[in-house]
């Protein structure tokens, strides 16, 4: 037997038939969904050509507008963003070991503070932080976007903490670590090892929030293309301006992305062990699973 018939049995000639059929219509809805995108982009708008029309694209050609988006608006987002994410990474490192401390006056109140950072919407700490705290504008959207994702990166870490095996930190004390010492030498490094995907995503999610500075006033790669080059070359460019932001976030988004993965795989090269994929890593748990039900079924009988 198979591992994979163990969950179940092996498509025979009418479901892969089906299965077919069903991608072939899946693909054909999804490519009629992005013609009729296109053509009704493509389509004159009154007495103005399509959004695909070459005279929409001409301020793309000048050199002072790319400069100015790359050095102002890319720039604008990425300080932001890198800054905030550093601090954010260090706080939620602070928040994981405040939240799994073994003393209550210490872990209670620190749950509180998560609770109400996590609550509050990140553009409403922006403005309370510029407008209470006269920060700047830099800086309201660097703390806002460093207390929201360090809360969360500090819950993923004491999750992971959290799902460390005992033996873990009992094998550190038999070494004659305090309890400290054995968390931060050795159940930390493994936790931040294991939470470090949630980590990459919620800094991805980091960047994108970066055009909440928008509202705010900061000068980021939103502001620029949306707002001061649409206000200075018109209306009629708007949607080019607005590609050109939705691509170069998504260039940004992706690189992130790939650095995610390369870390991942060095972090695993230097523990012997391979990447891990989480589809594999569900197939073998439900393996596992079936596996103990029967055997447990077979002690029964």
């Amino acid at each position: 037997m198979t591992g994979s018939s163990v969950l179940f049995d092996a498509p025979g000639p009418v479901a892969r038939r089906r299965s077919l059929i069903s991608s072939v219509i899946g693909a054909a809805v999804i490519l009629a969904g992005l013609a009729w995108v296109v053509l009704t982009l493509a389509a004159p708008k009154g007495n103005l050509p399509g959004y695909f029309d070459p005279t929409r694209w001409e301020p793309l050609a000048e050199p002072i507008v790319w400069q100015r988006i790359l050095t102002v608006g890319v720039w604008g987002t990425l300080s932001a963003a890198l800054t905030a994410s550093v601090l954010a990474i260090i706080l939620g490192i602070v928040f994981s070991l405040l939240r799994s401390a073994q003393t209550a006056w210490i872990r209670i109140p620190t749950a509180v503070v998560l609770e109400f950072v996590r609550g509050m919407p990140v553009l409403l700490m922006m403005l309370f932080i510029l407008l209470v705290l006269n920060t700047g504008t830099f800086w309201a959207v660097v703390a806002a976007l460093t207390l929201y994702n360090g809360a969360l990166i500090g819950e993923a870490l004491r999750a992971g903490l959290a799902s460390l095996p005992r033996g873990q930190r009992e094998a550190g004390l038999s070494l004659g670590m305090r309890p400290m010492q054995s968390k931060m030498l050795i159940e930390f490094p493994q936790a931040f090892r294991q939470m470090l995907p949630i980590i990459i995503a919620q800094l991805v999610v980091l960047l994108k929030d970066t055009s909440l500075g928008y509202i705010v006033g900061y000068v980021e790669l939103l502001r620029v293309t949306m707002n001061q080059l649409a206000t200075f070359y018109g209306n009629y460019y708007l949607f080019s301006f607005f590609v050109v932001a939705l691509v170069l976030y998504l260039t940004m988004n992706l690189l992130l992305s790939w650095f995610a993965r390369w870390v991942a795989r060095r972090t695993a090269s230097k523990t012997g062990r391979p990447a891990p994929d989480p589809d594999q890593e569900d197939q073998e748990l439900l393996r596992a699973k079936a596996i103990a039900e029967s055997q447990q079924s077979g002690q029964g009988a």
